[in-house]
């Protein structure tokens, strides 16, 4: 059974602070204006233009290769993003290593594709960085070296002057072995070098309570992607207010909102709704960067 935080209206309502919270989206999120190289070129003016009238403040992106960010270099995706007053604060990017490099421990070459990654999101201003999901281990052996090797992303990437998270999904939460794969990850990763940015619609979905989580890792949490089934508080299945009344125990840095699908007939209006929400709830605080 689907663990289902109800979701209240308790503490909800305008304040004084309403338009100044800071707030993040996943790009992904407008994936149909922005998500590749066309579209971002096409339309990435008059999108984060609009966004950011909405209130929101920063990004996270999710879409790296070949060293650039949407096709453009770091510094033009740095420059485009602030031109609409928001920062680039996170990116999403993966690399998953080969059966060899799992079975023998050895990711060395993969660490060499993650230097030039490092470099080129340092180059776009990027506070944080992190992996979007690995592949599900078939062993506690496999989740070793799992674990080393975001250890060993962490140490690269906090030399470059950032930090170096990991976002679940639902199937972190089902077992290896006899252990919980999240569980086995926070235990077995160190907290210098790895931080877990813990998607909350998705937590929900694996049958685990976010907040239970907060507090048997405390300050592992620097970012949390809000989520709901789609527009904020219309599913009931997350409870937004508990999450947020607990966010210094979980460390939150910087909240990033994504919206992965809409009720409304353009995404823009669905994000606006979750941008209205969180302005709105009192229990969710101008900032958490202190």
């Amino acid at each position: 059974m689907i663990v289902c935080l109800a979701a209240t209206v308790f503490g909800y309502g305008m304040n004084a602070d309403a338009k100044k919270k800071e707030m993040a989206f996943q790009m992904y999120s407008v994936r149909d204006l922005i998500g590749n190289p066309e579209k971002y070129t096409k339309n990435h003016e008059s999108t984060l233009k609009e966004l950011a009238k909405m209130g929101y403040t920063a990004i996270e992106a999710a879409n790296y290769g070949g060293g650039k960010l949407y096709g453009v270099t770091p510094e033009q995706f740095k420059a485009d993003i602030e031109a609409v007053g928001m920062k680039v604060l996170s990116s999403h990017v993966g690399h998953n290593l080969s059966g060899e490099e799992l079975k023998s421990g050895n990711f060395e070459g993969a660490l060499k594709w993650w230097a030039d990654c490092i470099d080129a999101h340092k180059r776009a201003g990027m506070k944080y960085i992190v992996n979007p999901g690995i592949p599900f281990p078939k062993t506690l052996a496999e989740a070793k070296v799992f674990c080393d090797y975001l250890n060993k992303i962490g140490e690269m990437v906090n030399a470059a002057g950032m930090k170096f998270g990991y976002h679940n999904h639902a199937r972190e939460f089902e077992k290896v072995e006899g252990k919980v794969w999240y569980d086995y990850m926070l235990e077995n990763t160190d907290a210098d070098k790895v931080f877990f940015e813990m998607d909350v619609y998705w937590a929900v979905r694996g049958q685990v309570s976010p907040v239970e989580y907060f507090k048997k890792y405390p300050g592992r949490f620097n970012l949390l992607h809000i989520k709901d089934h789609k527009e904020f508080g219309e599913s009931g299945m997350v409870g937004f207010d508990a999450i947020f009344n607990n966010a210094d125990v979980a460390g939150l840095k910087y909240l990033v909102v994504e919206l992965e699908g809409s009720n409304r007939p353009n995404i823009l209006d669905g994000m606006k709704v979750c941008a209205d929400y969180l302005k709105a709830a009192k229990f969710v605080k101008a900032s958490y960067d202190k």
